[in-house]
């Protein structure tokens, strides 16, 4: 198994909920979903050699019920 780097994330409580949610439904941990968003978004700029958004730099609003 690789090794991995540990870092601390700073998230929203919005942002949080919605990745813990997402992560119950896949049956991942909190960690375990942020990285495989992270795999995700790496994978798809090395694909086509841009972001997965043009935005992806300005703060967002979640619209989270």
């Amino acid at each position: 198994m690789a090794e991995k780097k540990q870092i601390p994330l700073r998230l929203s409580v919005k942002l949080y909920n919605a990745i813990a949610a997402w992560a119950e439904d896949d049956f991942r941990s909190v960690n375990g979903q942020i990285e495989y968003l992270l795999t995700e978004c790496v994978k798809q700029r090395k694909k086509d050699g841009k972001y997965v958004s043009e935005t992806i730099d300005e703060g967002i609003e979640l619209d989270i019920k």
